[in-house]
């Protein structure tokens, strides 16, 4: 394999990789970015070639070993991210410590100012989104954590760009030579002709002198037309030393933008409302990134790289590549940089694997020494975090359900609650002659479903009661439950037991059984069900033989959940 493609984030040394790189965590890594970097969410093995330059054969142990540890699936013939692959973006922020720190100013400020704010640091010649808090509105900003946009198509950008030196911009001049139309940064859209010179070298020069004139910057239509945004560096500190004195430097660390569009604002009133509280924010997240500011507790971290499956699969598995990814994964479970010994202890591996990893997560440009130590750097969110951190709760339920009905052969759905009733937010059909027809968006009331009661369990008493007290009960079936002090009996039992059957209360020969998803938090957010006929047996022997797949399920979609939510917000 040729050197890789250079990096906007950080690129790699010239010519062939250091001799102690190692190879397989090399091509493994540029699939994960090539499945990252393609439009579509499925892939197919041979396109990853030709992305990659990697022989098919290549490809397919390198997914081999990616899906044996729960990173990559199969969809048909092709494959997907799973949202387990976040949990390497999920190492960077918790390492950095900064999305930890700034995140609740972040919110703050957008809930003061009902606007959609972000937070974005250098990487390279572009700008990485690692905060984002948005507005929920039918005119919204759909940047996710992750996303890359060029330095010089945003407000952040000539923020940073007021320090490079000669290098970043050669390294800047070269990427636009290179790269036509913006295309290697699939957030961003597509440049028009019409926007050529307001990316221009000289009016882009131009903003970098205006906002090391007024200390913030700002964006016009720079990304997309009507889009407006203001933007003020948060500065460090710190000098580094440890004595917490404050005498810092005065480097930009990241930078905090406020960001709107023209039907709401135009440039100078969104700066009349917001440059005053941004700069107000921007202080007090200085404050909070300091090294001695509390920072979040260290996460434990389970190495993927299992020797008994390179014992099951033999050359399928690459155990090498695994073991890579499990020191990319070690670094962040501390905040700041790690030692090698410190690294080796986390990976569960000898210093010397671990130093080889190392060094070619260092030549790849996702991590950097630092003192005596290593840390990772923005550009490991460029391993599909983006696009992952952008999945709706249904898509994260949906492949789960699947996986559900192959193993069941019953029809399988989730749903929320909303008011009085449960609403499916996504459903998986069985192929049957007589199945269960209901379709995404159907309501029932939830005093009657399986999946009612178990939302309904997961309430607070008095929220529970409040319900019970209003909702008026129509019996649908001579089973059905027909009063609130049946619907409540039924409910606390689904609070007791964990799960909740409705037998043929729905209409008569359906029956349903149902668990309860968490989300990263502890929090209900869903239910999951299997629906079946009657005649498939009695509710005790179709509760023993669907209870223990149907919970598998949940624990799975729980799980993407935890990976999910650690710094994004499924919606």
């Amino acid at each position: 394999m040729s050197p890789p493609e250079p990096a906007h984030g950080h690129p790699p040394a010239d010519g062939e990789p250091p001799a102690d790189a190692v190879r397989p965590l090399e091509r493994g890594l540029a699939l994960l970015r090539a499945m990252a970097m393609d439009p579509d969410p499925r892939t197919r093995p041979g396109d990853l070639a030709r992305a990659t330059g990697l022989a098919r054969a290549t490809v397919d142990r390198i997914a081999a070993t990616l899906i044996r540890l729960g990173y990559v699936r199969h969809e048909g013939r092709d494959l997907a991210l799973t949202p387990q692959a976040a949990e390497l973006g999920n190492a960077y922020l918790a390492s950095s410590g900064l999305a930890a720190a700034v995140r609740p100013y972040a919110e703050a400020l957008a809930d003061r100012l009902d606007e959609s704010v972000s937070v974005a640091v250098p990487d390279g010649d572009g700008v990485r989104f690692v905060v984002q808090a948005t507005r929920r509105r039918a005119m919204a900003v759909s940047f996710r954590i992750g996303d890359l946009l060029p330095a010089e198509r945003c407000a952040p950008g000539a923020l940073f760009a007021a320090a490079w030196t000669d290098a970043d911009w050669q390294a800047w001049r070269a990427r636009r030579a290179r790269e036509q139309g913006d295309t290697a940064f699939p957030a961003l859209p597509l440049r028009r002709p019409r926007d050529a010179h307001a990316s221009s070298e000289v009016e882009f020069a131009d903003r970098i002198d205006i906002a090391r004139t007024h200390g913030h910057s700002t964006d016009s239509g720079l990304i997309e037309p009507g889009l407006i945004a203001i933007a003020v560096p948060v500065l460090d500190s710190d000098d580094g030393d440890g004595d917490g004195d404050g005498d810092g430097d005065g480097r930009i660390v990241c930078a905090l933008s406020v960001v709107s569009h023209t039907s709401r604002h135009t440039p100078a009133t969104l700066a009349d409302i917001a440059l005053g509280p941004a700069l107000d924010t921007a202080a007090a997240m200085a404050a909070a990134i300091r090294p001695d500011a509390p920072g979040p507790a260290p996460r434990p971290h389970a190495p993927a790289a299992d020797p008994r499956l390179k014992d099951e699969l033999g050359a399928e598995y690459l155990q090498s590549l695994a073991r890579g990814l499990d020191v990319l994964r070690a670094l962040g479970t501390t905040r700041g940089p790690m030692t090698l010994a410190d690294v080796a202890r986390a990976a569960a591996l000898p210093r010397a694997t671990a130093r080889r990893s190392l060094i070619t997560l260092d030549y790849l440009g996702y991590a950097e020494p630092h003192g005596k130590g290593f840390a990772l750097t923005p550009r490991v969110l460029d391993l599909g975090y983006a696009r992952l951190a952008g999945l709706t709760l249904p898509e994260v339920l949906l492949p789960h359900l699947t996986e559900l009905v192959r193993t069941v052969g019953e029809s399988a759905s989730a749903a929320v609650l909303d008011g009085d009733d449960i609403r499916y937010i996504a459903r998986v059909p069985t192929r049957r002659i007589m199945r269960v027809d209901i379709t995404v968006g159907t309501r029932m009331p939830a005093a009657l479903a399986s999946m009612g009661r178990v939302l309904l369990a997961a309430l607070p008493p008095a929220e529970r009661a409040d319900y019970l007290s209003r909702v008026r009960i129509e019996p649908r079936t001579p089973r059905s439950a027909s009063t609130p002090a049946e619907v409540a009996a039924a409910v606390d039992r689904a609070a007791a037991d964990g799960y909740a059957q409705v037998d043929q209360e729905l209409e008569e020969g359906l029956r349903s059984l149902s668990v309860p998803v968490r989300d990263a938090d502890g929090h209900v957010v869903a239910a999951v069900n299997v629906a079946h006929h009657a005649s498939r047996g009695t509710p005790d022997e179709t509760r023993d033989e669907i209870l223990p797949p149907l919970r598998l399920a949940a624990a799975r979609a729980e799980a993407d959940l935890r990976a999910l939510g650690q710094w994004s917000r499924v919606r």
